[in-house]
C-alpha cells in the first residue's frame, strides 16, 4: 500500500481528502500545517505529498523548498493543493519544482489520477538515477588504475562547486563529507593560533585533491578551506571514493604517497619557520606563492600581506620590510598587493 502525506489546514477538507485517498486504497498520513507537514514527509519518507499552499507556520512553498534541500525527500513527488488559481501562482510552484497543480475544487478522478500518474513517473525515474549510478560506479571503477584516472572520474561524476574569491568552502570542526579537486583556482587551508593569528596550513592550485582528512571516515576537517580567487571544485562523496579504493589498490598506494607528500611538505614549512633566516623565508613564500597562483613565476601575484607572513611564518610588518628590501635589490616590484618576480634566479638564490 502506497503511503500518501496530506498537508492541509483546513480540517474539514483535510478529512475528505484523506477519506477519499483510503477508499481509493492509499494509506494516508496527515498534517496540520508546512512545519509539521515538514517533520512528517522526513519521518515517513511517504510515496507522494499533496500540499496546499496558503498555511500557517510554513506555507506550501517553504515545504517544498525545505524538502528540496534534503537528499531523502528531495525526490519525493509532491503535488499542490491550492484555491490559489492565479497563472504567477501556479507558474512559482511549477519552478519551485512541483510535480503538479491541481486547483480547488477538484474531482475525485482528477487527484486520483495526478497521484497514480506522478508516482508511475517517479518510480521510472527512480530506477533510471539507480541504474545509472550503478552503471557509472561499476564501469569507472573499473577503469580507473592510476591517479590520473581517479582524477577522470572528478570530471566525469563529481558535482560541481563554484566560489568566489574569498568565500570559505568548508570550516574547521565541519563534517568531511567530500573530497575535492580543483578544476580552476587556488584554495588554501588555513587555521588560527591560540593568539587569533591565521597559519596557512596548505596551498592548492589546479588539478590538486584536498580535504582528504580521511578517505573513508568523515572525520571533522582540521582546518578551513578558502578560496583565493574565483575556483570551480569537483567533489566526490566519501562514499563513493571508498568503493573505488576498495577495488582498486594501485589508486589507493598512490593516494597513500599523495599524503606522504603533503606531510613532508608540512614538515618542511615548520622547518624553514623555525630555522631559517627572514630573507630565506620570504623568498621562498613569495616563490611558493608564484607556483601556485601563476603559470609562470614571472607573473604578477596579487595577495594580502597577510597570507605572505602566515605562510612564512614572521609577522607582517616583518615581511613588509623584507620586501622593501627585495624591491630595492631589484628582486620583486610592488604595486599595491600585486608582486611581481623581477629576478627569479635572484630569489631561488636565497633559498
Amino acid at each position: 500500500m502506497k503511503n500518501v502525506l496530506l498537508i492541509e489546514d483546513d480540517s474539514v477538507l483535510r478529512e475528505n481528502t484523506a477519506e477519499l485517498l483510503e477508499l481509493s486504497g492509499y494509506n494516508v498520513i496527515t498534517s496540520s500545517n508546512g512545519k509539521l507537514g515538514i517533520t512528517s514527509a522526513k519521518e515517513n519518507l511517504p510515496d507522494i505529498i499533496v500540499c496546499d499552499i496558503m498555511m500557517p507556520e510554513v506555507d506550501g512553498y517553504g515545504v517544498l523548498e525545505a524538502l528540496s534541500e534534503n537528499e531523502k525527500t528531495k525526490h519525493i513527488p509532491f503535488i499542490y493543493l491550492s484555491a490559489k488559481t492565479e497563472r504567477h501562482d501556479v507558474r512559482k510552484g511549477m519552478d519551485l519544482g512541483a510535480d503538479d497543480y491541481i486547483t480547488k475544487p477538484f474531482s475525485e478522478d482528477e487527484l486520483i489520477s495526478a497521484i497514480e500518474s506522478r508516482m508511475a513517473k517517479a518510480a521510472i525515474l527512480k530506477e533510471v538515477r539507480e541504474n545509472k549510478k550503478s552503471k557509472l560506479i561499476e564501469t569507472d571503477n573499473n577503469d580507473i588504475r592510476s591517479l590520473n584516472d581517479l582524477k577522470n572520474f572528478f570530471d566525469d561524476n563529481g558535482k560541481e562547486l563554484t566560489y568566489s574569491n574569498g568565500e570559505i568552502i568548508y570550516k574547521e570542526g565541519d563534517n568531511s563529507n567530500n573530497i575535492f579537486l580543483i578544476n580552476k583556482g587556488v584554495v588554501k587551508c588555513h587555521k588560527l593560533d591560540e593568539q587569533g593569528k591565521e597559519l596557512i596550513t596548505a596551498l592548492y592550485k589546479e588539478d590538486d585533491l584536498f580535504g582528504y582528512t580521511s578517505f573513508t571516515e568523515n572525520f571533522p576537517y582540521k582546518d578551513t578551506a578558502t578560496a583565493m580567487k574565483n575556483t570551480v571544485l569537483m567533489a566526490v562523496a566519501k562514499s563513493d571514493l571508498k568503493d573505488i579504493l576498495n577495488k582498486n589498490h594501485q589508486v589507493t598506494l598512490e593516494l597513500i604517497q599523495l599524503l606522504t607528500e603533503d606531510l613532508t611538505g608540512v614538515k618542511e614549512q615548520l622547518l624553514q619557520m623555525a630555522y631559517s633566516s627572514v630573507n630565506k623565508k620570504t623568498a621562498t613564500t613569495i616563490l611558493k606563492f608564484a607556483e601556485k597562483l601563476n603559470s609562470k613565476p614571472s607573473d604578477a601575484i596579487k595577495i594580502s600581506r597577510s597570507d605572505l607572513a602566515s605562510v612564512a611564518g614572521i609577522a607582517t610588518e616583518t615581511l613588509i620590510r623584507t620586501m622593501s628590501v627585495f624591491k630595492k635589490q631589484g628582486l620583486i616590484e610592488i604595486d599595491g598587493r600585486n608582486i611581481k618576480i623581477i629576478n627569479l634566479q635572484g630569489l631561488k638564490d636565497i633559498v
